[in-house]
Formats: C-alpha cells, sequence, structure tokens
C-alpha cells in the first residue's frame, strides 16, 4: 500500500525539495559487513545463503520509512514494504535476468517462495524472468560474486524521481578468522541522510549476528 505524505507536516520537506529541486544529489558508500554467523546458520539449517541475505538487507531497510520513499501519481509518499529485484544469472550465456520474490516476515516463508521462484522463471532469458512486471515497490539488491570489491557505485543516466535505494554486494573473503562481504548502498539525499543509513547498516549487522533468532 503506497501512503501520500503531508508535505505541510513533514519534518523533511525543505531538504526533500532542496535535493530533488534545487541540488538533485545522490551518494553511495560501500562498508564490509560480518557474515560468519550467517554462514554458519544458513549452512547449518540447510537454507541457501543469497536469498538469507535479500530478505536481510529488505527486513532492515523496510524498518525506516525513508528507505520506501517514491512518487506516484506527482504526489511524495512511501510504501508499507520493499520487495527485492535481483538477477538471475544464466550461466550458458553469462547473462542475467530481473528476478523479484515479494517480501514476507517469514524468512523461511520468504526462502521457499524464492526457491519456487527460481524453479519456475530462472531459466527464462530476457531483461525479466517473470512474465509480469514488477511491482511498484520493487528496489534493485543484488551481488557481484566473483569480485572482492571496495567501492561500487550504481548512478541512473535518466532524470526521473527514483528515491528507493540500490545495494550491491561482492565477494567475501576471510580476514583474521572473520568471513567479511563488501556491501554498497547508493541512496538519494532527498529521502535519505547518513543517519538513516547508519541505523541500517547497524540493525542489519546485528541480524546478520542473530540469524538463528
Amino acid at each position: 500500500m503506497f501512503h501520500k505524505i503531508d508535505m505541510k507536516d513533514w519534518p523533511r520537506r525543505e531538504v526533500y525539495y532542496y535535493f530533488s529541486q534545487m541540488a538533485p544529489t545522490g551518494y553511495s558508500l560501500t562498508v564490509e559487513v560480518d557474515v560468519t554467523h550467517l554462514l554458519i546458520v544458513t549452512k547449518e539449517r540447510g537454507f541457501r545463503f543469497f536469498p538469507a541475505y535479500l530478505w536481510l538487507v529488505t527486513k532492515n531497510l523496510n524498518r525506516q520509512t525513508e528507505f520506501k520513499c517514491a512518487v506516484k501519481d506527482g504526489a511524495i509518499g512511501y510504501y508499507d514494504n520493499l520487495t527485492p529485484l535481483y538477477a538471475t544469472w544464466h550461466e550458458e550465456t553469462h547473462t542475467f535476468s530481473l528476478m523479484w520474490t515479494e517480501y514476507t516476515d517469514s524468512f523461511s516463508d520468504f526462502h521457499q517462495a524464492y526457491i519456487c521462484n527460481q524453479e519456475t522463471y530462472g531459466g527464462n532469458p530476457g531483461i525479466l524472468a517473470r512474465p509480469e512486471l514488477p511491482p511498484e515497490n520493487a528496489y534493485t539488491v543484488s551481488t557481484v560474486p566473483w569480485v572482492d570489491f571496495k567501492h561500487f557505485a550504481v548512478h541512473s543516466y535518466e532524470n526521473k524521481s527514483y528515491y528507493f535505494p540500490s545495494v550491491e554486494a561482492g565477494r567475501y573473503h576471510s580476514e583474521n578468522g572473520r568471513i567479511l562481504m563488501p556491501l554498497s548502498l547508493t541512496c538519494h539525499h532527498a529521502t535519505t541522510d547518513g543517519y538513516h543509513v547508519a541505523e541500517f547498516l547497524k540493525s542489519l549487522q546485528y541480524d546478520m549476528d542473530h540469524f538463528e533468532e
């Protein structure tokens, strides 16, 4: 569901106007997250790592309204939650197609839906693996599993009001007995600030460290 924001009472209205109309600004940053415990738990429980990553990132973005902002019918508002839009890889052609799995608060339900989508649509070529269009609340989250990068930024070359974050992970590596994974977050400054990113990263790391809960 989409909720229109009342601009008169929105504490962010002047910041939003400045960074969307006067000085349109986006930013990106890359950090390393510790996935040691997450890898152990998913392996022990028989879950795949990638859907666990998708679910955890989406769960923690959904904690803050600012990440869920969008423009619909000319009005700024926010969705109840985001849906992860990610890449499914075709090894035979070295191409990918976009796939999405609707978010649910239950990880086991999400994991099952992810597996079902892969089995049903994973082999479909083209830009969209599923036959329908992605939902309005779909945001981009994926990985570059071949590269252990220090920074990654996604830039749109189309001038449009797009405020959902983009998230990209790289190949994880071992360091001092821990498994670390680069994680890049690209945001629009009209709707999110460094504070929101810091809160997201803090809660994401906590959930990775306590995934069995």
